[in-house]
């Protein structure tokens, strides 16, 4: 994937590849891979790829995003037929239609659980009353998915096994195309939320095949489960779940009347669809949490560069880092569901007072307790924590070095929240592994594990409790450091006797990244199954051998051959096992934060018909 190419809609990409002949899509990838490495120019809305020395691609991008076919143009003697334009729009971004702009951002639905894949029990129709009426009473049908919503949510998931079954080495762009024709098929038939976490695994499988240092196994594996939870939910769904299944491209807004804000922190967005930007949180006096954003196609340039750029509420002049520190008052307001302002006309805003963290209003975040904190962060309501902490060391692990603190008795984890060289979230971590012992006041993001863990987004400054610095915009410095600095590389302390909930979900993640084939030789599933059982995990332990004996069958035909894999029962399989270890992460990070989870639901139990 190239991050200077504009990003091109899903319907772009994939009516440019189905063009293609025979030959041609045997020829993609590597069409792909010549065409990110060429050299590329912008003017204005159009970006120029000299495919070779006579023949150059232009892009146009009005607004920043390809929306038609016609605007990827070619110059050699095969256009409009040739490989180079479909390769073109391969190598771009994927442009998510619900993708969050600088005025507006797309409700965020929980995500798919094991509540949302078991259904729910048949209720009967109420019975007239008896005797004769004019119009016997019925009870109100539910809402049940439309049938273009049941071709595109089967077309969803066949697109997304085979995704599953080839593995990212085998998801090449001709799969990624059948998987975005079924995305644009989604959004038209009214599943904005589904579309969206299609565009998420093409994204992913992008960043996995060109090495994006951005790209994280975590993230595929998470959009292949959503997309298939969803696709296999929505046919029996009603209601509510039916809503939230379908989920909404654009996020309501409804009067607020005058608020009174005082800044909290500010952040960089930076996603891999080639849109970037800052957020601004701040509260009210009541401790209720309100955003401002400012995100559109970019790159890390605009994340950093946002910072310095006014905040889109009323006429205020105020930047995104300098509302971080100060206050606002704003009347006419209007908010979304999820605290997000909105930048009406009809909005006023001025500049007011902000508030130190450890003054009032403020101070009363991180009065609340931390377990209490992360059961409204389990439960969906909000995903940050308002935490106080003593660093005392640093770790290693496969994505790179984190912090580790004590927060209230327990060892915390607290790593980067992005690992991009043009931001310095990482730099920053590494600087603060030098105070070993220094007691700071911290935002994080909740990350569900069976220890500890959150992303560090913004902290106390170290020699000025007064002060705040926000990790992805701000550049910590030596200076800022205390005179004696503790050596770094403390011991992390004792992990404890962890359920071994890793066998499952490395299992999981290894299907994801390598496909079907890989789980497909016996290995040593039976010593992982019997280990996990005996922790307790027995559903744990059946679903992983469900997942590789799904793996390993193969039928044969009346001569002996292979016949092709199933790659719905596979997909099956591997879905029962991605939830249910989703379930066992937040289980667990309650009881490792001592929260209550009163609204969990048992993970997927693979005897009950309904369950994936």
């Amino acid at each position: 994937m190239n991050p200077q190419l504009p990003p091109v809609v899903p319907s772009v990409t994939a009516e440019l590849v189905a063009a293609l002949t025979p030959r041609l899509r045997k020829r993609l990838d590597a069409g792909v891979a010549k065409v990110a490495a060429r050299p590329t120019a912008r003017a204005g809305d159009v970006v120029r790829i000299a495919v070779d020395d006579d023949t150059d691609l232009e892009l146009h991008a009005p607004g920043g995003v390809v929306t038609s076919a016609g605007a990827i143009r070619c110059g050699c003697l095969l256009a409009p037929g040739c490989l180079h334009r479909a390769a073109a729009a391969s190598a771009a971004p994927v442009a998510d239609p619900t993708e969050p702009s600088a005025t507006e951002q797309p409700a965020t639905a929980p995500p798919v659980t094991a509540a949302s894949v078991t259904a729910p029990p048949v209720t009967g129709s109420a019975q007239p009353p008896p005797g004769p009426a004019p119009a016997p009473a019925t009870a109100p049908t539910a809402e049940t998915a439309t049938p273009d919503q049941r071709v595109a949510a089967a077309a969803l998931h066949d697109a997304a096994a085979a995704v599953l079954e080839a593995g990212t080495d085998g998801a090449g762009a001709v799969l990624q195309a059948e998987l975005l024709r079924a995305a644009h098929t989604a959004r038209l038939a009214g599943l904005p939320r589904a579309a969206s976490r299609a565009v998420a695994v093409v994204t992913a499988l992008r960043a996995a095949r060109s090495t994006d240092p951005a790209y994280r196994l975590t993230d595929l594996t998470a959009a292949l489960r959503d997309v298939l939870a969803i696709a296999h939910r929505l046919p029996r769904a009603t209601g509510p779940e039916l809503a939230e299944l379908r989920g909404t491209v654009r996020q309501p807004y409804t009067p607020d009347g005058s608020l009174r804000l005082y800044g909290l922190f500010s952040e960089p967005v930076l996603t891999a669809t080639g849109y970037a930007g800052a957020v601004t949180w701040t509260a009210d006096a009541a401790g209720r949490l309100y955003s401002i954003s400012d995100v559109a196609p970019g790159g890390a340039g605009r994340a950093t560069g946002a910072a310095d750029r006014a905040v889109r509420v009323g006429d205020t002049s105020l930047t995104h880092r300098e509302l971080s520190r100060a206050g606002l008052a704003v009347s006419g307001a209007t908010v979304s569901p999820t605290g997000r302002l909105g930048a009406g006309a009809g909005v006023r805003a001025v500049r007011a007072a902000g508030a130190a963290w450890h003054a009032e209003p403020l101070d009363r975040l991180w009065a609340v307790p931390v377990a209490e904190q992360v059961s409204m962060a389990l439960a969906g309501d909000r995903d940050l924590l308002f935490l106080d902490v003593t660093l005392t060391g640093t770790v290693r692990e496969a994505m790179g070095e984190c912090l580790v603190a004590d927060c209230g008795g327990r060892p915390l984890r607290l790593a980067a929240a992005h690992d991009d060289p043009a931001l310095p979230d990482r730099e920053n971590l590494r600087l603060l592994a030098s105070v070993r012992g220094a007691r700071l006041r911290v935002v994080a993001r909740l990350t569900p594990a069976p220890q500890p863990r959150a992303l560090l987004l913004a902290v106390s400054h170290p020699t000025d409790p007064g002060a705040r610095l926000d990790l992805g915009l701000d550049r910590l410095r030596r200076a800022d450091l205390p005179t004696a600095p503790t050596p770094r590389g403390a011991p992390a302390g004792p992990a404890g006797d962890e359920a071994p909930v890793h066998l499952l979900r490395r299992r999981v993640h290894q299907a994801a990244s390598g496909g079907r084939r890989v789980l497909a030789f016996p290995g040593n599933r039976d010593t992982e199954g019997a280990r996990l059982r005996r922790h307790g995990l027995v559903t744990a332990g059946e679903l992983l051998a469900a997942l590789h004996a799904a793996a390993a069958e193969r039928a044969r035909d009346p001569f002996g051959r292979l016949l092709p894999a199933d790659p719905g029962r596979f997909a099956r399989a591997w879905l029962g096992a991605a939830v249910h270890t989703e379930e066992l992460d937040r289980i667990l990070c309650a009881a490792a934060w001592g929260a209550d989870l009163t609204d969990a639901a048992d993970p997927a139990d693979p005897a009950d018909p309904e369950a994936p």
